[in-house]
């Protein structure tokens, strides 16, 4: 017992360091275009270095998965709290419509097309044009007025971004969830849109977007949640394995070896092994209230520890509470098999 005790402070390797990619938000511009230049370790090398202690904490994370996931599917439990839990379902939507709001007018305040690393001084002559549209769009979705063409706008925006940036978009492949899930669903009921009952304006709601919403409205949460899972996913990928280097800098730099006393790339290594399960769980749909909770509890604990800016995190932030407060639909893995009625896995 005395033996397993001494393990319990590096349980701390079963969380993620940081959320997203956040290392290009830590460290200088010099630094992330060194080691994004220069060739990075593999972490992967280390589990065929030492597989007794990968294994060994690939267990423990086994074991607590498997845990929640029989405690969220027991009757008794789903019984005593799906009460609760169906009366945060309808603020599900407008959390996250509000959320895509607040991040587009964060991005127009700061100056940078949904992170730090991606000022509007890229675009040129454009950047002030992008600065106004995301000013009007966000402000047209954070009161519920117009709100897919609104999300068009901000479509269009993304549009520009990959046209700029290419694949490292998939690490905003968040923010396109939320555009497409404010074009599907539209204001929602706590809006603008709703209060006013405005139907002569219905043309600036783009008609033709309410009617094709109303035929996608039970793919609105899964498009959002598997986009969100991809972005997690493809942001550890891009800075804890490509570019582990990133990642390892940070290590350095805040001194997590005091922390977490293993070598610093096996601290990469679960990092990244962590955040991509985070980001596969949420685009399977499996247990997606746990993974919520999970990451918004590690990720307040980050932006203390490492002094980040907010708005970056404001869209993590917001989606999770969207999905915590949804819970499972019929196309997430365990709403198939689970969900039945009002009853749902509970986690």
């Amino acid at each position: 017992m005395t033996r397993f005790l001494r393990y319990i402070p590096y349980s701390i390797f079963l969380i993620p360091f940081s959320a997203s990619a956040h290392e290009v938000y830590v460290l200088d511009s010099a630094a992330i275009m060194r080691d994004i230049v220069n060739p990075s370790p593999n972490p992967l090398a280390l589990i065929l270095q030492d597989p007794q202690q990968f294994l060994f904490w690939a267990l423990i994370g086994a074991i607590l998965i498997s845990t929640v996931f029989t405690m969220s599917i027991t009757h008794r439990v789903q019984d005593t709290f799906s009460p609760f839990l169906m009366r945060l379902k309808p603020w599900a939507a407008p959390i996250a419509r509000v959320t895509l709001g607040a991040c587009l007018i964060a991005s127009a305040y700061n100056n940078a097309l949904f992170g730090p690393e991606l000022p509007f001084s890229d675009f040129g002559t454009f950047g002030r044009m992008i600065q106004i549209t995301l000013y009007i769009s966000g402000i047209l979705s954070l009161v519920g007025l117009w709100t897919r063409a609104a999300g068009s706008l901000a479509l269009l925006i993304f549009a520009a971004g990959i046209a700029k940036y290419n694949i490292y978009m998939f690490t905003y492949a968040n923010y396109l969830g939320e555009i497409f899930f404010a074009m599907i669903l539209g204001s929602g009921r706590f809006s603008l849109d709703h209060w006013l009952n405005l139907p002569k304006m219905a043309r600036f709601n783009l008609a033709i977007f309410a009617k094709l919403g109303r035929r996608l409205e039970p793919y609105a949460f899964p498009v959002l949640r598997i986009l969100f899972g991809i972005s997690i996913a493809f942001a550890s990928y891009y800075a804890k394995f490509v570019h582990s280097q990133l990642a390892l800098d940070v290590v350095t730099k805040y001194h997590l070896t005091n922390f977490f006393h293993f070598d610093p790339l096996f601290i990469v290594l679960g990092a990244f092994c962590v955040e991509l399960l985070i980001g596969l769980f949420l685009i399977l749909g499996v247990e997606i209230r746990h993974t919520a909770l999970f990451f918004l509890f590690w990720l307040a604990l980050s932006l203390l520890y490492f002094g980040e800016a907010v708005w970056p995190h404001l869209v993590l932030v917001g989606v999770l509470l969207a999905l915590f407060c949804h819970g499972y639909d019929k196309l997430s893995l365990e709403g198939y098999y689970f969900k039945r009625g009002s009853r749902e896995p509970v986690l």
